[in-house]
């Protein structure tokens, strides 16, 4: 049995992992962090992440959450800390933003900032879900739901820490722990090639794309990702002693 944290995206909380969890929880001791919700860069959400740490553990990251999840793995200097046993990438990307990335996001801050959330949020419904998930009201309506939870001081703090985010692809291959990357098919936020580069650059990473799927895969096909990382993770952590 091992440990695993699982870190919510930009604007998300831990229903973003509730169909996924009782699957997990069934094999694993499971805990969802909120460090995204106290910090104000990536890499102070990676150093809250690990101080506090209980034990060795396996970070599940989704969007966002999968970038602190890399910065904590890769630590200073590429070393790994020792209370990371490996890393789970859903829908991330080790890419620094793009200038025309950066411009979107900042004036997406300054609409949050005007109280204009729905009018964001409805504009970007298309780039979260694949076509398959616009047409579930239900979901859209509980992903709109837990966008509004985190408010608007949160939406304009968590994208100017990953507009603010360093290029980690350089770093990738100091990387010598598990490492699982699951994308979907249809994401234009973070697309396939984005999951493909960082395992190519990490050895011994395993790469899965689900189909049909597009950036919020754990609300989409969660199902399908928990049963993906569920047989990674029956490789992980085989060296490690059992947990006091």
């Amino acid at each position: 049995m091992l440990d695993l944290t699982l870190l919510p995206g930009l604007a998300s909380d831990a229903d973003v992992w509730r169909d996924m969890r009782p699957a997990l929880a069934a094999r694993h001791r499971v805990r969802v962090a909120d460090v995204h919700l106290h910090a104000d860069t990536l890499p102070a959400m990676a150093a809250a992440l690990l101080a506090d740490a209980p034990r060795p553990q396996v970070l599940v990251g989704h969007s966002m959450g999968a970038m602190v999840a890399l910065h904590a793995a890769l630590g200073d200097a590429g070393v790994r800390p020792p209370r990371v046993l490996g890393v789970a990438v859903l829908a991330g990307s080790a890419r620094a933003d793009t200038p025309e990335m950066r411009a979107l996001r900042a004036q997406a801050c300054e609409l949050f900032e005007a109280g204009r959330i729905d009018e964001v949020l409805q504009a970007n419904l298309p780039f979260a879900f694949h076509d398959a998930a616009t047409g579930r009201p239900d979901l859209v309506d509980r992903y709109l739901r837990m966008v509004h939870r985190a408010g608007a001081a949160a939406l304009v703090r968590q994208n100017r820490a990953v507009m603010a985010r360093e290029d980690l692809r350089p770093r990738l291959p100091a990387l010598r722990l598990p490492l699982l990357v699951l994308t979907g098919e249809s994401d234009p936020l973070t697309p396939p090639e984005h999951g493909a580069e960082i395992a190519a650059a990490v050895p011994g990473a395993r790469l899965g794309v689900l189909e049909r799927c597009g950036h919020m895969l754990p609300l989409e096909q969660p199902g399908r990702a928990a049963a993906l990382l569920l047989d990674w993770l029956s490789g992980v952590g085989a060296d490690q002693p059992p947990a006091a």
